[in-house]
C-alpha cells in the first residue's frame, strides 16, 4: 500500500501527517467532535470514461494487441467535519492491473491517476495527478494493488454547508481515444477467462 498526500482548498488549508491508523479518528487527525457531520460525506466514485485503462502496441484493437491495462475497482471515502471545520477525507482506491501479450516482455507498467474534488454538477475545484508504477513478477501478468490518499482538505462556506455539496472523483489519466474506448464499454481483461 502507497500513501499519497492531497490538499484541496478554496481558501488556505494546512496539510496534517498521519501519525498512525489505529482508528479513523487517528487516520484523519480529527480529535474529539463535540456533534455530528451536519450532513453527510461527499460522495467518492470512479469516474466511469476513466475507471479502465487499456494500451495498444497498433491500433487494431485485438486482445494479440494489448500491452498493459489497469482498472479502478473499488473507491471507499472516510470524511469527518463540524462546527467551522473544513472536510477532512481520505480515499482507498483498489486497482487491478494486467499486462497483456503485447506487454510480455516488458514488468513494469506506468500509469497516472487523478483525484479531483469537484463542487456537485457544477465544476471542479482542484485536481491533483500521482504516478503509479506496477511491477510484474516473473510469470505473472496480474497485479492487484491498493493506494491510499491519506488527507484531502475541503473548506466549506459555512458550518452548516454539508460534503453532499461535493464529490471526490478519481481515473486513470487516458487519451480521447482511451476515453472513447470506455465511453463504448468495451474493455480487454487480461485476466478473462482464468481463475
Amino acid at each position: 500500500m502507497r500513501l499519497s498526500k492531497i490538499v484541496f482548498a478554496i481558501g488556505a488549508a494546512s496539510l496534517m501527517g498521519l501519525s498512525g491508523c489505529s482508528s479513523t479518528k487517528d487516520a484523519l487527525n480529527i480529535g474529539e467532535a463535540s456533534e455530528a457531520n451536519p450532513g453527510p460525506c461527499p460522495r467518492a466514485f470512479a469516474l466511469y470514461d476513466a475507471s479502465r485503462i487499456v494500451e495498444f502496441a497498433g491500433e487494431r484493437e485485438s486482445f494479440a494487441n494489448v500491452g498493459f491495462t489497469g482498472e479502478i475497482d473499488k473507491v471507499r471515502s472516510l470524511c469527518r467535519y463540524y462546527s467551522t471545520r473544513p472536510i477532512d477525507a481520505n480515499l482507498i482506491l483498489d486497482f487491478s492491473f494486467g499486462r497483456g501479450p503485447a506487454a510480455a516482455q516488458q514488468s513494469v507498467g506506468n500509469y497516472q491517476y487523478f483525484v479531483a474534488v469537484t463542487r456537485k454538477n457544477i465544476g471542479v475545484i482542484n485536481k491533483k495527478t500521482f504516478p503509479l508504477q506496477v511491477t510484474f513478477p516473473p510469470g505473472a501478468d496480474r497485479v492487484a494493488i491498493r493506494e491510499t490518499v491519506d488527507k484531502i482538505v475541503i473548506p466549506r462556506a459555512t458550518e452548516g454547508t454539508s460534503g453532499e455539496n461535493f464529490e471526490i472523483i478519481v481515473g486513470f489519466e487516458v487519451t480521447p481515444a482511451q476515453r472513447e474506448f470506455n465511453v463504448q464499454g468495451k474493455r480487454f481483461r487480461v485476466s478473462a477467462g482464468k481463475n
